[in-house]
């Protein structure tokens, strides 16, 4: 079958002048088409949702195009548009929720928590044969999301400062208490009666709630992978997204016929916390190995290990290179330390509009 994807990107809204996120989502949507541009829990914050496509070049055009389109309509409103894991400046408790239900609901129960969620993801998702395969393949690809969060870690600021981080992003988000690696189902019925306890416990509001770094769709037979910060460069969506198509089809093949190994939830928890902490500058856990080795030997494992399914899928040297060129620059966290230099995170915050903007 053809795997087709789908991106959801979520942008933070600053002020030009201050490079500090506003509650401007409401206003600027007024502006925008509905669907393609929605809402999320912070005013401060908007998500795109791409079109279904089947190829690479058709996804980096529908995203550069909606990217483009929305820092446009930002502009004359002295607003700026900026895909980072976290923005460099802000304060806490000084942004509005969006006043619906739903989100009032969440932000009296989780309190600091969500009040704490200044942070944006790119989410891809991938079709998958049916939910059965792809909840079974959830266990199968859980190692190596935290190879693909070090691909786009981007949020090396948090409150002004820098956190040591390569992805601070993916500290904030542990703290719901429905996020982290998914575990091991045997069957989509087993996952969603996971997910009716999870809600009728009270600990998440509703299923929308799960937070997993993968997780399959309640109404499509696709899978969404959670765990990646959002990425200034078009071009890292896209070497993600190829890389995660890759892996999809990988992973539904070989849980066909028997159950994935199950990999102990300490290991993916620790895998990811290296990731989130060093990105493409320190080490990775090698999802084969089990040990710790260079972040470029572990990315250029993984894209061995799926070589023929992107080749397959005429992907394989737009990935490579698109790996290479974030290999040789380091990832965006270092990026952005070097554009910050002596601690000038408006600058940064320059740096990423423009990125996130893209070619005029």
């Amino acid at each position: 079958m053809t795997v087709r994807l789908g991106v959801e990107e979520e942008f933070h809204i600053v002020d030009l002048a201050t490079g500090m996120p506003v509650s401007a989502a409401p206003g600027l949507l007024e502006l925008l088409p509905d669907r393609t541009f929605v809402r999320e829990l912070q005013q401060s914050v908007v998500e795109t949702n791409s079109r279904v496509h089947g190829t690479l070049d058709a996804l980096r055009a529908d995203l550069a195009g909606t990217r483009r389109l929305l820092a446009e309509t930002a502009a004359p409103l002295g607003l700026g548009v900026i895909a980072a894991g976290a923005p460099p400046l802000s304060r806490t408790g000084t942004l509005d929720a969006t006043p619906t239900a739903r989100y009032e609901r969440i932000m009296e129960e989780y309190a600091a928590v969500a009040d704490e969620q200044q942070i944006c993801a790119a989410q891809v998702h991938a079709d998958v044969p049916d939910r059965d395969t792809g909840v079974r393949a959830m266990a199968w690809l859980a190692p190596w999301a935290p190879v693909l969060l070090a691909l786009s870690a981007s949020s090396p600021f948090w409150l002004g400062a820098d956190t040591g981080y390569a992805s601070w992003r993916t500290l904030v988000m542990q703290r719901w208490p429905s996020s982290g690696p998914p575990g091991a189902f045997a069957s989509a019925a087993e996952y969603d009666g996971l997910v009716d306890e999870l809600v009728r416990s009270g600990v998440i509001t509703d299923p929308g709630m799960v937070y997993f770094d993968i997780r399959p769709s309640a109404h499509q037979d696709t899978l969404e992978l959670r765990i990646c910060d959002a990425c200034p460069r078009v071009d890292t969506v896209v070497m993600i997204a190829g890389l995660f198509r890759a892996l999809v089809a990988d992973a539904c093949a070989a849980v066909r016929d028997r159950p994935a190994e199950a990999v102990r939830p300490e290991w993916l928890r620790a895998a990811t916390w290296r990731a989130a902490r060093s990105g493409l500058s320190g080490d990775l856990l090698d999802p084969l190995t089990r040990t710790a080795a260079p972040a470029p030997e572990v990315v250029r494992t993984l894209l061995q290990h799926v070589r023929g399914t992107l080749e397959g899928n005429g992907d394989w040297a737009e990935v490579a290179d698109l790996a290479a060129r974030e290999l040789a620059a380091g990832g965006a966290a270092q990026r952005l330390r070097r554009v910050a230099g002596d601690k000038d995170l408006q600058a940064v915050v320059g740096t990423l509009a423009t990125e996130t903007r893209g070619p005029h």
